[in-house]
């Protein structure tokens, strides 16, 4: 039986990691705009860290651009299989998992929430491919990171959070391999 604290704490941190990352988007938007071609960064640290929006209708790297539509299935698909892992095959058991999986919700729901269309969120006039008052259907990232002249594309809170839950996730289970080998090298 997974414990209530278990429920609490994956719930508390999904759904609190879920409402920072939808306001910080509404913030930087509302602060910056809908992305331009000619928008200069605003620059926290010269040249490396800073802000500008940008719109994502792709997935990792901007990758199948306009398949939003599977990318908002698959994701909705790794959220049920997150709560029965966590729940129903008692995972939750391990407050590991149920921090890395709580953040991998998070960002999950977070950028799910982005490709369903957001409300109010409208194409303007003159975007290449796009009908101006159509829904947008695209993650917001405003994230800007730079080393010498090469950008990393531009991220959100919510890919933070997957993958501050992902490494999580890989060093759970390279701990947790070592500590089962430890055991049964004992046991024999």
């Amino acid at each position: 039986m997974v414990p209530l604290s278990r429920y609490i704490a994956f719930f508390s941190l999904a759904g609190g990691g879920v409402v920072v990352d939808l306001t910080t988007k509404r913030w930087m938007f509302d602060r910056l705009g809908m992305p331009r071609m000619d928008e200069e960064p605003w620059w926290l640290v010269d040249r490396v860290f800073g802000f500008q929006t940008s719109l994502n209708g792709g997935a990792l790297f901007g990758m199948g651009q306009d398949l939003w539509a599977l990318f908002a299935a698959f994701s909705i698909f790794a959220a049920i299989a997150i709560l029965l892992w966590l729940f129903v095959g008692r995972a939750a058991n391990q407050w590991w998992l149920t921090v890395a999986l709580a953040l991998i919700m998070a960002g999950i729901l977070g950028n799910l929430y982005d490709r369903l269309g957001m409300p109010g969120m409208l194409w303007p006039a003159g975007y290449s491919g796009h009908h101006a008052g159509e829904t947008i259907h695209a993650v917001r990232d405003f994230i800007l990171m730079a080393v010498g002249g090469w950008r990393w594309p531009n991220y959100n809170l919510a890919d933070s959070m997957l993958v501050c839950g992902a490494v999580i996730l890989v060093a759970h289970a390279f701990f947790t391999s070592r500590e089962e080998g430890r055991e049964l090298k004992a046991e024999s």
